[in-house]
């Protein structure tokens, strides 16, 4: 039985790699199950088993995506000390990713943008990411020792940069926001120690 579970788990994550790759190159509409199915390998009959629908496995790609980005946020973040640098490590993890050959901007929104609000359970995923996101991020703010309307620019920052560097095609919005995040914490850092 364990065997099973670990070759199921294998080939779904086959699957989701696949769907991953193609998806985000290609966008949603553009792409056949056909497609990812090649992508994959594998036979038609497995990817309908793995996810009886193109929305399953949709929703599927962007939750494993969100888990991953999260999580190397996070870890990205963690070993920095310093409060004001650990708020700005996240512009250098934007920076880095921005730098990726393959970079076509935010996953989610070019699913919403592909799809909007007409298929509840992407809508729901999307949603769901954007709330998590803001959460994380002005989480690090917060915890950095910055006021929640500081956290919620940095947020409103890094959200810029992302959709700007899409449309851009270029990495150097993460490297503007940073630098537009720097001045709002060393002005809010000023007033602290003014009051």
């Amino acid at each position: 039985m364990a065997s099973t579970t670990a070759a199921h788990e294998v080939l779904r994550s086959r699957l989701l790699d696949a769907a991953e790759q193609v998806f985000y190159a290609r966008g949603i509409q553009a792409v056949t199950m056909g497609d990812v199915r090649a992508a994959a390998d594998l036979p038609m009959r497995r990817v309908y088993q793995l996810f009886p629908s193109k929305d399953d496995l949709v929703v599927a790609f962007l939750r494993r995506r969100h888990d991953r980005m999260m999580a190397a946020i996070e870890d990205y973040v963690s070993d920095v000390e310093a409060p004001r640098r650990r708020v700005l490590a996240i512009f250098d993890y934007l920076d880095e990713w921005f730098r990726q050959p393959d970079f076509r901007g935010c996953p989610w929104m070019n699913v919403y943008g592909e799809l909007g609000p007409t298929n509840p359970a992407v809508a729901a995923e999307v949603h769901h990411h954007q709330r998590a996101f803001r959460a994380l991020v002005t989480g690090i703010v917060a915890a950095s020792g910055y006021t929640p309307a500081v956290a919620n620019a940095v947020y409103l920052l890094v959200e810029g940069s992302v959709a700007t560097a899409a449309v851009q095609h270029a990495a150097d919005p993460a490297g503007e926001a940073r630098s537009g995040a720097e001045m709002l914490l060393v002005h809010e850092g000023s007033r602290a120690l003014a009051r």
